[in-house]
């Protein structure tokens, strides 16, 4: 058996990440999980053209797929910190660079590591 790429180490930890992050916000559907490996697809490529931004695609795979569940669901991962107002959802930072979190930008807060959202109280979840 040939060992696996760094490449492919990268986009198997970017995808368990975000499959960690829509599991702690309930919303891994088959569908919805369909969504991440549609986008690891996509990043493959890129990451191809420019391994250096091997250790972009974490947060690359969370937007992509933050990006796609708003065009059919609405927003995700909602934001756990503000208890009031209306519902938002978390953004990633930063866009593209390593070590990315979710951020609450009406607060102004890191809230998670890209694959730890379940470690927040309450947990995000789909609007």
């Amino acid at each position: 058996m040939e060992p696996i790429s760094p490449l492919e180490q990268a986009l198997h930890a970017a995808r368990a990440l975000v499959l960690a992050d829509l599991v702690a916000g309930q919303a891994a559907e088959a569908d919805v999980v369909s969504l991440v490996e549609d986008s690891v697809v996509q990043r493959r490529w890129w990451v191809q053209q420019w391994p250096d931004g091997a250790e972009y695609v974490a947060g690359l795979i969370a937007q992509d797929v933050q990006d796609a569940l708003l065009d059919r669901y609405g927003r995700w991962p909602l934001c756990p910190v503000c208890g009031h107002g209306d519902p938002h959802a978390l953004d990633v930072e930063p866009e593209l660079g390593p070590d990315p979190h979710w951020v609450c930008h009406k607060a102004g807060v890191k809230v998670a590591a890209i694959g730890s959202l379940g470690s927040c109280a309450g947990g995000p979840s789909a609007s």
